[in-house]
């Protein structure tokens, strides 16, 4: 029997759970968010690198490309309305061999096709008179890449979700999910355990995001993708960064390369690297950056940045990556699993949502607001025949 009922209720108090459940609160929906930590943002949204990203990496039609493009606009506009901090500073990707000019074609070609039409191909002398510390052979210029005060973001749209009259409730795991009929049962555990009803449910848990479907009862195995972690570290420069906008080398396998960012107060770090872990449990990670990693990052950014010094880089933080697997799928995109992929009405599980997380996360909290309009508007008609 459950201890109270709420509407909606969203787990996760990170960037895009908070999102998700300020869009629906906007709707008149009763909004409760469930997060396990003391503070919001405490996950994958306070461990990356606060990049808004342009959506030149992703293949073309692609989730992660249509929400990162809607994503990127949305979240400039929201800022300014909102007076957070956020700026489009410009990023480089850069070529430093002849090989690599054939991937930036090919990313060039991409960015077209996902409807990023302010890319600039740049020579090495035009780029290098941008950023004259520079070393390359070209470069794309992305002037829409830019930054943003996370932090600031996530509670502008707590604000939103309090304002509409929802609530975010901290210190508080859920720890079950039971799917009936017509309602959901969320039992929270710990000193302040009890079990509430709701009619829609948005799993929004990051890291524990397929830990927790896996603790839905009624949901379909076949449904739940199997989580896979990277770890990817970060380095800060010491002294003044010579760069004005990020640095970008050609991606690679699993990454996009030790690439060089810049935050608001124009602190330099270089990462993240990509090291993938065997923990199957959310909570069983570690976020330790191993300071003897950095060998490996200066070779990486000296082909761009050869007059680096020695002993500039400091170990800064880590984050980790929630990547999804499925059997014979080798391009994983994110995943917004709602009723037309596992059967059960009202519930949204949000799977493998890493970067570009963050650019696209009011995109998904328009999606996820689409998904449930939907669903409660076939179940309206169903009850009217």
């Amino acid at each position: 029997m459950a201890d109270d009922h709420v509407q909606t209720v969203v787990i996760g108090a990170g960037v895009v759970g908070l999102a998700c459940a300020a869009a629906l609160a906007r709707t008149g929906r009763q909004v409760l968010v469930i997060e396990r930590e003391a503070a919001i943002g405490q996950g994958v949204s306070s461990r990356n690198s606060e990049v808004i990203h342009a959506g030149i990496y992703y293949p073309e039609a692609s989730l992660r490309a249509r929400v990162c493009v809607a994503g990127r606009k949305k979240l400039y506009e929201y800022c300014r309305s909102r007076s957070v901090a956020a700026k489009a500073i410009g990023k480089l990707i850069v070529a430093t061999s002849e090989d690599e000019i054939k991937t930036l074609e090919s990313l060039f070609e991409r960015a077209q096709k996902n409807g990023v039409d302010d890319l600039q191909w740049l020579s090495a002398s035009q780029a290098c008179s941008l950023e004259p510390q520079l070393h390359c052979t070209a470069a794309l210029h992305s002037p829409s890449t830019g930054i943003v005060d996370s932090h600031q973001l996530m509670v502008s749209l707590q604000g939103d979700i309090e304002n509409a009259g929802g609530m975010v409730v901290l210190h508080t795991q859920v720890t079950q999910i039971e799917c009936l009929a017509d309602e959901f049962l969320v039992t929270t555990g710990g000193d302040a355990a009890m079990v509430l009803s709701a009619t829609e449910v948005v799993n929004s848990a990051g890291l524990s995001a397929v830990e927790l479907a896996r603790h839905t009862s009624g949901l379909p195995a076949g449904s739940i993708p199997q989580a896979k972690f990277a770890r990817g570290n970060y380095f800060r420069l010491q002294g003044k960064s010579p760069f004005s906008r990020l640095i970008y080398p050609a991606p690679v396998t699993g990454g996009l390369g030790v690439h060089l960012t810049l935050d608001l107060g124009g602190q330099a770090r270089f990462g993240p690297d990509v090291e993938f872990l065997t923990d199957e449990s959310a909570d069983s990670l570690s976020y330790a950056v191993d300071p003897n990693r950095a060998n490996s990052f200066y070779d990486a950014i000296r082909r761009y940045w050869p007059a680096l010094p020695d002993s500039a880089l400091l170990p800064d933080y880590s984050g980790i990556r929630p990547k999804i697997t499925r059997p014979d799928c080798s391009d994983i995109d994110f995943e917004i699993s709602g009723q037309p992929q596992h059967g059960i009405r009202g519930l949204i599980n949000l799977y493998g949502i890493e970067s570009p997380g963050l650019t696209s996360s009011l995109a998904i909290a328009d999606l996820v607001c689409e998904s449930l309009d939907e669903t409660a508007a076939n179940q309206s008609t169903t009850i009217a025949r």
